[in-house]
């Protein structure tokens, strides 16, 4: 496993506006309050299960795994890296994502997102 001071990290200020391979570890009702638009969900304890999921996201960058403030998908993408895949943890998490303005949804349709 890669100690957290070898993790691939990332400020959420220099993710890429678009294209983003997002994937939220988050549970299920943290992901319904809000959440990136075009991420990907598989909460943290059903990754190794669902891992196949992945191949829905571009092949050609990096995954970004983003949970509500860092330590989920820290541990996500060091599993991730263990596994062969191009992870990055994403510093914050949701909370920074919020905070930089990006775009959030609900999964409740006229609901105003929120970082739970």
């Amino acid at each position: 496993m890669v100690s957290p001071s070898e993790l691939p990290t990332a400020e959420v200020r220099d993710l890429p506006k678009d294209g983003l391979a997002l994937l939220d570890v988050r549970e299920d009702d943290e992901w319904a309050a809000g959440h990136a638009p075009a991420a990907l969900h598989i909460p943290l304890g059903e990754l190794p299960s669902r891992v196949d999921e992945l191949a829905q996201l571009p092949e050609d960058q990096p995954v970004y795994v983003i949970c509500r403030s860092g330590g989920r998908s820290a541990r996500a993408a060091a599993w991730l890296n263990a596994s062969g895949w191009d992870a990055v943890n994403v510093a914050g998490g949701m909370g920074s994502w919020a905070r930089e303005g990006r775009p959030m949804v609900a999964a409740t349709p006229g609901a105003t997102p929120e970082v739970r």
